[in-house]
């Protein structure tokens, strides 16, 4: 089996490939394992090829369609789409945003149309398309009400694969992923980036800057557990999700104070100390956008899971990065 993951070197796309490596088969559309044969990592960067002969690695701009023609044909029968431009830099660049969440997704799939072989194909969106005035928890058919660029190209994006799955394009999934927290590294620019370094700095001896109030909710997901949402997803009976193709992944509702509170139940008081409160206009107007629960129902009737608690997503950064408390 051929597979494609877009943004595949990108912290996502990198782990991902790591573990459909380890795994060495995927479920095909039948539920029978096959082999994986050829991983395709596109990125605008080299992606790290682990060393392993079944990699290959594609340098290119996913907005240009040569570059896509180059890597889908009609033996990839799975892609992982990616490749995204993150909430705050959609919102300060729109042109950028527009041209790789949206024109370039639609490229994507008009070149898998043209190739006429009907791949799976596993999108990632976010609670971003979800805004306004929202119930208290957001139901998997809650209307989409965007209130960022960024939301709204993913929501667009959702529609055009539902719709290219209706005819028989593609065999599409929308997973909508709460923010992914802790991810290693430095922040990002992404809106959401906070939620990852008022962890990650505080435990790595650094002082770590918090934005938004800490009523502000928001719905978490462990790396870890994306990983395993995301093959989960591509490995679905296509029948399960009928004419609804997007599903909301679970996660854990969490306040930004409980997410103190669990660090400095995990780390110690002299940890969670780091933490400077110092409020962003801009990053509380998009995160106050995006709703801090959402029913999950759907996606574990299917088999899905995320984590019980903040605290075991704290552990399992630490356990999984071998990160050296200070």
């Amino acid at each position: 089996m051929k597979i494609l993951i877009t943004g595949g070197a990108g912290f996502l796309g990198q782990r991902l490939a790591r573990e459909l490596l380890a795994r060495g088969c995927v479920k095909d559309p039948h539920g029978a394992p096959q082999a994986l044969t050829e991983l395709v990592l596109l990125d605008v960067v080299r992606a790290g090829d682990f060393g392993d002969p079944r990699v290959r690695t594609e340098v290119g701009d996913i907005a240009e369609r040569s570059v896509l023609e180059r890597v889908i044909d009609d033996r990839t029968a799975a892609i992982f789409h990616l490749a995204a431009i993150v909430s705050g830099q959609a919102e300060a660049d729109f042109d950028l945003g527009m041209r790789i969440n949206l024109d370039a997704s639609r490229l994507l799939l008009e070149t898998c149309r043209q190739r006429g072989h009907r791949p799976r194909v596993v999108f990632t969106s976010s609670v971003a398309v979800y805004g306004g005035d929202l119930p208290d928890v957001v139901q998997n058919d809650t209307a989409l009400n965007p209130q960022s660029s960024y939301g709204a190209q993913k929501a667009i994006a959702e529609l055009l694969l539902n719709d290219y799955t209706r005819r028989g394009f593609v065999d599409g999934r929308v997973l909508r992923l709460p923010t992914i927290s802790v991810r290693p590294g430095r922040p990002n620019a992404a809106a959401s980036s906070f939620a990852s370094g008022i962890i990650r700095e505080p435990l790595n001896g650094e002082t770590a800057v918090c934005p938004v109030a800490g009523s502000t909710r928001v719905w978490l997901l462990s790396p870890r557990q994306a990983i395993a949402g995301l093959i989960a997803g591509l490995e679905l009976d296509s029948a399960a999700l009928g004419n609804q193709r997007a599903l909301n992944l679970p996660g854990i509702s969490v306040s930004v104070d409980e997410m103190i509170a669990a660090l400095r139940e995990v780390a110690g008081d002299e940890v969670a100390k780091r933490i400077v409160r110092e409020p962003d206009a801009r990053i509380e107007k998009i995160v106050g956008s995006w709703p801090g629960r959402w029913d999950t129902t759907r996606a574990e009737r299917l088999g899905m899971s995320g984590e019980r608690s903040f605290a075991d997503v704290i552990r399992s950064y630490i356990a999984d990065e071998q990160v050296q408390m200070r």
